[in-house]
């Protein structure tokens, strides 16, 4: 019974009603109200959550807060992600399913302010794909992205992103969407995860622009992109005189220093 003592108490300590802690934690209100009341037991995933909603261990959960814990150092926890909050995240209401929110463009400024904000998420637009490859396990975002950095991917596409909650599981050379307290949303490729200072590399495809690095404590949410949707694919790549401009320019550059090179070859 001390789960169901700890978890009211402290959804009552934030002031939450069992619907708000439901909808922060992605689980039905009956829930809720049946772990509180010791007529059901949470899953490891849910005690996870409710671990990281609190901020406090999952033994202070299941044993009560006097049982003694064992945390990370906050900059480890930091690194492994363990300080990320719980995501707002808008909720079916006929299914009790995830719904996949859609960050356009246009959202993109304020969604740095409202992030965690369920009320701001949940006017973003909303919908489900029902395709056999997404699992409906995960949590998911689509964001819209702008600008020519990560060609071919064009300006205006969408990318299928899954939230992601441990940041060492980052990979190299995988596409990722970062949410960054500096740049807001940004697209990019992740390289050389330095556990030791615990910065992130982003890369870009288009070579025109250069790596730069993020530490971890500017990162607000990392996204994994999984697909992607694009429109007027040739209309588009063939109208973009700026970006055939740049890559041809990048292109002359590129022979001039194989002619360099070639001279001290000889």
């Amino acid at each position: 019974m001390e789960l169901a003592a700890t978890l009211k108490a402290l959804r009552k300590k934030h002031g939450w009603t069992q619907q708000q802690l439901a909808e922060r934690v992605g689980l039905k209100r009956s829930l809720i109200g049946a772990y509180e009341e010791g007529r059901a037991e949470p899953k490891i995933d849910s005690l996870l959550a409710f671990s990281r909603l609190f901020d406090v261990s999952i033994d202070a959960l299941l044993s009560g807060p006097s049982a003694p814990t064992e945390e990370l150092p906050v900059d480890r926890e930091r690194l492994a992600g363990r300080k990320l909050r719980v995501l707002a995240v808008p909720i079916d209401p006929e299914t009790n399913r995830e719904r996949i929110s859609l960050v356009p463009v246009k959202a993109a400024a304020g969604y740095l302010g409202g992030y965690g904000d369920i009320d701001f998420v949940e006017a973003l637009p909303q919908f489900s794909l029902p395709i056999p490859e997404l699992s409906s396990e995960e949590t998911r975002r689509v964001f819209q992205i702008q600008g020519d950095s990560m060609l071919p991917f064009l300006p205006g596409s969408y990318v299928i992103s899954s939230y992601v909650q441990d940041w060492t599981s980052i990979k190299t050379g995988e596409l990722y969407v970062f949410l960054t307290q500096d740049q807001g949303v940004v697209f990019k490729r992740a390289t050389n995860y330095i556990a030791s200072s615990g910065e992130i590399e982003l890369v870009s495809d288009n070579p025109i622009y250069a790596p730069y690095r993020v530490h971890v404590e500017d990162l607000l949410e990392v996204w994994k992109v999984q697909g992607s949707i694009q429109w007027d694919l040739s209309a588009k790549f063939g109208t973009d005189d700026a970006v055939l401009h740049r890559l041809d320019a990048l292109q002359q550059e590129v022979r001039a220093l194989r002619t360099e090179l070639g001279k001290y070859v000889a």
